[in-house]
């Protein structure tokens, strides 16, 4: 028994889904007889590349009139369709990647057709062949015999040569809506006689993203599943997706902020069989949705019905655009992510989690640190401007927290904002305040480089001297990445748009924090231990060469430079 997709493979160009301008054109060309002999098809996987070349190949030897080929009742049409016709070659390069085998090609490629016109070669997945083998395909397609045509089919066409590219007819076949899979299935439901709900078609598409032939073999796996018909609950249990109401349900708590009955209905649905990397995926799709109405888009996709719509649009509006956004980038990822593991829900929870949660503060959320009366300051007349402090009074000590608003119910719809839109504080840059936000700024460093995040959780920022932060690795390979020029501008950019200043870091191993210059409030706390060192080394006799060595470093910075950074040595 023949594979859905084989057996109902199209045999006429009208016969062919989501491939309307292919088809215009080689039809053109078939009846206007200009035949090149060398086409390129690209495209996604399924979209009908090979269907369209075997198409091809009966219409230029059809034996009808221009205007009815390919007829599929003429002796050319019959051997085609049922595979038996010696002049239509058909190679697949994944297996054939030799220059061997092309040698071979470019041997028999003279003799003339046996019974048909024209020799048709479709060599399919091009781009796996060698670099010798294209330039050897390279001389039969730049003086090509009259009685040949060659189809290269792929999914890669950048790994195709320029030289083989210009040679050829290129034809991109789109991925195909869902509408259009939707009528094909319901088409050929009705030809096997399958019992189907138009919901479960519509399932079966999506899931197919754009592939006929997987959306087919879908159709065919469900039929097995159960002769008496195929539902939409049927899909959910076999494919291990979730419904639409466990999807709005979820974004309904995302929108409330309430995170716990959210996870809840995650994990009641992962318990129930969902796949967790599926889900987010389908709340990739209906947050994309929503994103779309809430900017009031001219574009809807096509499987949101009428009688849904009103429904999402009133979940559409109690999201900003913004937090829609960072909703579908965290969920979109999370779907890259849950690939297995001990807790393959995780990401997805995560996901949820960091999509809800209102913006990390940088000190305890609704409570305001008091400021003692003497360390209030008039504010500027004029940014940038601040009045200097009199010789009098003491100068007021750095803050290391800012004092952060309480939240709003509507801010915890909001996601958390972008590292750019964040607020700067007109103070110094604190060691404190930056402690307190450098969850952001790995958050905002994920999307640009994953690796350079997961290398940035392994230092911490222990000063912070002017615009420079200095940062404490504990192994040489951690800071000798992240001080690559490539790692340490996307650090430099967003650390700068996160405290809102121009700022550039300094990487040092973490035995190198004691060699660190103090803070003055550490000088001040210690002075009184230095002299008391100081008097009890000047009372001893003598001092060691290590003692020697190490007053060198400390009282020469040239020395202790070298010694710091060079890997230097004091020899007595």
């Amino acid at each position: 028994m023949q594979a859905l997709y084989r057996k109902w493979r199209p045999r006429t160009f009208d016969e062919l889904v989501g491939q309307e301008h292919v088809v215009r054109t080689l039809r053109n060309a078939l009846t206007g007889g200009r035949i090149h002999h060398a086409y390129l098809f690209t495209g996604p996987r399924g979209t009908g590349k090979t269907t369209t070349a075997r198409l091809l190949a009966k219409a230029v030897n059809c034996l009808a009139p221009e205007d009815r080929r390919p007829c599929n009742e003429c002796a050319i049409c019959q051997a085609v369709n049922e595979g038996r016709l010696i002049d239509l070659i058909e190679i697949d390069a994944a297996s054939n990647t030799g220059v061997d085998d092309v040698r071979e090609l470019r041997e028999r490629v003279g003799f003339r057709p046996n019974e048909a016109h024209y020799k048709v070669y479709v060599i399919d997945e091009v781009h796996m062949l060698s670099n010798a083998a294209f330039n050897a395909l390279l001389k039969t397609l730049e003086e090509p015999p009259p009685h040949a045509i060659f189809v290269l089919a792929t999914t890669e066409p950048h790994k195709i040569p320029a030289t083989v590219l210009s040679r050829c007819q290129r034809f991109d076949f789109r991925r195909i809506p869902v509408a259009d899979i939707v009528a094909r299935l319901e088409w050929l439901t009705q030809q096997e006689h399958i019992p189907v709900d138009r919901e479960a078609l519509h399932l079966v598409a999506r899931q197919a993203t754009g592939s006929m032939r997987d959306a087919e073999s879908l159709l065919d796996q469900l039929a097995a599943y159960d002769e008496s018909g195929i539902s939409g609950a049927e899909v959910r249990a076999a494919l291990g997706t979730g419904a639409t109401e466990t999807v709005i349900q979820v974004t309904d708590a995302l929108s409330q902020g309430a995170v716990g009955r959210g996870l809840g209905v995650i994990n009641a649905a992962v318990d129930e069989g969902v796949d967790p990397r599926q889900f987010a995926r389908q709340m990739v799709e209906h947050l994309r949705v929503l994103l779309l109405l809430r900017l009031e888009a001219d574009f809807v996709p096509a499987h949101i019905t009428e009688d849904l719509r009103p429904q999402l649009e009133k979940q559409a509006a109690d999201f900003s655009p913004r937090a829609l956004a960072h909703a579908v980038r965290l969920f979109n990822q999370a779907a890259v992510e849950a690939k297995g593991g001990w807790q393959p829900q995780l990401p997805l929870e995560m996901a949820f989690i960091e999509a809800a949660l209102p913006p990390e503060p940088e000190g305890p959320v609704g409570r305001q640190q008091p400021s003692p009366p003497r360390q209030r300051t008039a504010p500027s007349s004029s940014p940038g401007h601040r009045a200097a402090p009199s010789a009098s009074a003491p100068s007021p000590p750095k803050r290391t927290a800012s004092v952060v608003p309480s939240q709003s119910s509507k801010a915890v719809r909001e996601s958390a904002q972008p590292y750019g839109d964040s607020p700067s504080d007109d103070g110094p840059l604190t060691l404190g305040g930056l402690q307190n936000r450098w969850g952001e700024l790995l958050n905002a460093l994920r999307p640009r480089n994953l690796s350079l995040e997961a290398l940035m959780r392994s230092c911490t920022p222990v000063a912070v001297e002017g615009d420079v932060v200095v940062l404490r690795f504990d192994y040489e390979f951690h800071r000798g990445k992240v001080e690559e020029e490539s790692n340490k501008r996307d650090v430099e950019k967003v650390l700068s748009d996160l405290v809102g200043r121009k700022c550039r870091v300094r990487c040092v191993l973490g035995r190198q924090e004691q060699n660190a210059a103090p803070s003055p409030s550490q000088r001040s706390i210690s002075k009184s231990e230095e002299e008391s060192t100081a008097a009890s080394s000047s009372s001893s006799s003598s001092s060691s060469p290590s003692s020697s060595a190490e007053q060198i470093v400390a009282d020469d910075p040239v020395v202790r430079t070298a010694v710091e950074d060079l890997g230097a040595q004091i020899v007595q």
